[in-house]
């Protein structure tokens, strides 16, 4: 399933209405792009994130595949023009600052806002991964902030 939505994905967001223009439909293999691990500045716990598609203008869009061993999560952050996350497997939580933490699982399609401060991650003992798809804005699409505390994560 993973490997479907990673062509279906590139092949929508890679070709435009360029058929008049000479351009092509692109297919980016599963793997083609080396995962790499989360970093301790950007995420707490055990995070692994296989890209895969870039945004190829005109769109901004791009993609990964985000996978979190159970206890990992995300610092706080923000998505200047907001972030789609699809739940491929697991369970995790998200949690937008000043609101309750909501859990979700496999098949769970999550919207977050433009600007919304916000983290998500697996649960303390299941793990979770899903697709997230942002875009750019001035080539950035995403803006870091401080850690969650072991405390915040542990709340309900």
């Amino acid at each position: 399933m993973t490997i479907a939505i990673a062509v279906l994905l590139s092949a929508s967001f890679s070709a435009s209405a360029a058929d008049t223009e000479g351009e092509s439909i692109t297919v980016a293999h599963s793997g083609s792009q080396p995962s790499v691990s989360g970093g301790t500045q950007r995420f707490a716990g055990n995070v692994r994130i296989d890209p895969l598609f870039q945004s190829n203008a005109p769109s901004r869009l791009s993609g990964g595949l985000v996978t979190f061993e159970p206890g990992a999560r995300t610092a706080w952050h923000t998505h200047p023009l907001g972030q789609t996350l699809l739940i491929m497997s697991g369970r995790g939580s998200i949690q937008q600052w000043g609101h309750e933490k909501q859990e979700v699982v496999a098949s769970d399609v999550v919207s977050i806002p433009p600007g919304v401060k916000h983290w998500h991650g697996a649960t303390a003992t299941t793990g979770m991964t899903h697709v997230a798809l942002q875009e750019a804005l001035d080539n950035k699409n995403v803006n870091w902030l401080e850690q969650v505390s072991d405390e915040q994560y542990r709340q309900p």
